[in-house]
Order: C-alpha cells, then structure tokens, then sequence
C-alpha cells in the first residue's frame, strides 16, 4: 500500500453518493485513531495538514508518521495539503511528498485566483499530484483562516463552472453555509443547497469539497464543559446536512473541530478523574480511543464510506 493521490477516490465517491473523510492531523495519537478507524471500517481515507499543523508539528514529521501508518496499516492514504497560502508552500509540499495540495485563492479577486490556482495545477499534475482550490469565504476562525461573517460569501455557480474550466482543478471547495471552528451557526443550521444543486449540475464531473463540516458533536461539547471547559453555544453542521450534500457532488468532508473536541474531551475527563496521573500515556491513550469511536461514527453514519476502499 501507498501514498495515493485523491483521484481514483473521487471517481468512485462522485458515483456511488459518498464522501472521502479529510480529517486534519497535528500528531501521532491523532493519526493513530483515524487511521485504525478507517481500517476497521475499510474506508478510503485523506489525511490532511494544515499550517498550523505544520507550525506545530513541522511537514517532515507528519509525512513521516503518515508513511508509518500505511505500513503498520496497509491503507492507501492521500496526504493533502490544507489551505495552502500561495505557490510555494504548494510547491514545497508537492516535493516533500504530499500527493494532494490545496491552493486556497479565495481572498483574492476572481481572475487573480484562476491565475494562481492555474500555475500550482500545473506544477502539481507534472509531478502527478491533485490540486484542490477554493472559490467563495468560509466564515470562521480554524488556524490561520480568520474570516468574519460580513466578508463571508457563497460560492457563484457560473463563476465555479468558469473556474474549473480555465483552471483544470481536480476538485473545488465551495461555500454554500458552512464555516469554520466550533461556532458555526447562531440560530437555525441552513446550508443553500439550491446553490450546491445548482453548481453540481454545472460541473457534474468536478468532485465538490466542503470545508467547515465538523457536526461538534453534543457530548464531546457537553463533556468538555463538565470536566472543566468553557464552550458554551457551540453548534456544527447536522449530521443529516452532510449526508444530503454527499447526494449532490460533495465528495471531499474536512474534519478538524470534531477530533480536537473528542481529545479534549477525553483528556479533560481523565484529569479530573485521575489527577495523580502525569505518564502522558495514561490520558493520550483514551483520547486516541476517542478520536477513533468519532471517526468510526462519522465514516459509517455520516459519510456512507464504510466498505468504498
């Protein structure tokens, strides 16, 4: 098994009404728990690192773990690039081994974006790596990404048709209500799916992304604030939501909030519990658990992916 890039995924998911879990990763127990979980439920997996991740972490770290989970595994595993800022963190990451990079032009004007989302394709597809790119602002605070939601805009269906073709992107994030972090609406969940019908029947062969899908799970939100945690109000995206977008060309779901949540959870937990402990083991251990059980749910119930690799 290997490094694989997203595109004999994205041909299966766009077919068969599933989506590929994208979940972010920023260190060993993280990956450990998703990837045993994706093995379990023998579902094709993107493991993705965003910059805060590599801030943290550094790049040759995480490929290096994502290279040791494929061995102790056997998965094929696309690792991807999330939210790449300009060409040369890009091209960086294309030559460090990932297989699949996200150029994210969405802060700048239309034209702008098709040019340097057109210049990383072609240096990503010489080196047989897949270019994801993005067109509209997610609202939402997740890493480097801080967009509030008076510059937060939907994704223009003709605008999307034009920019698939003048670019040759392999897939395409669109906003059509979902944002990122833990506070993703205020009132009632809505997400235009009438747009997302609309841009899909356009480019019906252009696999859709969708950034910001975290569900932030009740009792991962609810044990946090027992044990210690002060996140009041947080609401993600329903879990019906995501499904209904996978019928409509999502093939792509991120996933960050929701795994730093089942951690924290946990971690949260046993120190109240066991405050003598202080071998890291003893509270990463059952965190990694945690994030295994949501990914497992998430695979099985919210993405129809279990048994697609």
């Amino acid at each position: 098994m290997a490094l694989v890039t997203t595109k004999d995924m994205f041909e299966k998911a766009l077919t068969q009404d599933y989506a590929v879990g994208a979940f972010n990763v920023n260190n060993m127990e993280i990956i450990q728990g998703i990837v045993e979980a994706a093995m379990e439920e023998k579902a094709p997996l993107i493991l993705q690192v965003s910059a805060g991740a590599r801030k943290y972490a550094k790049p040759v770290y995480l490929v290096k773990l994502v290279e040791a989970a494929i061995e102790d595994t056997g998965l094929d595993i696309a690792l991807h690039l999330d939210h790449g800022e300009d060409f040369d963190i890009c091209k960086k990451c294309v030559d460090d081994g990932f297989t699949s990079v996200m150029i994210d032009g969405s802060k700048h004007p239309f034209e702008e974006n098709i040019r340097l989302t057109k210049e990383v394709v072609e240096y990503a597809h010489s080196k047989g790596v897949s270019v994801e790119a993005e067109l509209g602002k997610l609202a939402g605070i997740e890493d480097n990404i801080n967009v509030d939601a008076r510059n937060a805009t939907f994704t223009d269906p003709e605008e999307a048709a034009e920019f698939v073709e003048k670019t040759g992107v392999d897939s395409l994030a669109v906003a059509i209500g979902t944002s990122h972090g833990a506070y993703k609406f205020k009132g009632t969940p809505y997400l235009d799916f009438d747009r997302l019908q609309e841009i899909h029947k356009l480019i019906p062969d252009t696999p859709l992304v969708l950034h910001g899908a975290s569900t932030v799970l009740p009792e991962f939100v609810e044990k946090c604030n027992e044990y210690g945690g002060n996140i009041p109000g947080a609401q993600g995206v329903p879990e019906d939501m995501i499904k209904t977008a996978t019928k409509h060309g999502v093939c792509k779901v991120n996933i960050d909030t929701d795994l730093r949540l089942a951690m924290t959870a946990e971690i949260r937990k046993h120190f109240a519990e066991h405050p003598e402990d202080f071998d890291p083991r003893k509270y990463l251990g059952p965190a990694r658990a945690a994030i295994k059980g949501m990914v497992q749910h998430k695979i099985r119930n919210v993405l129809n992916a279990s048994n697609k690799r």
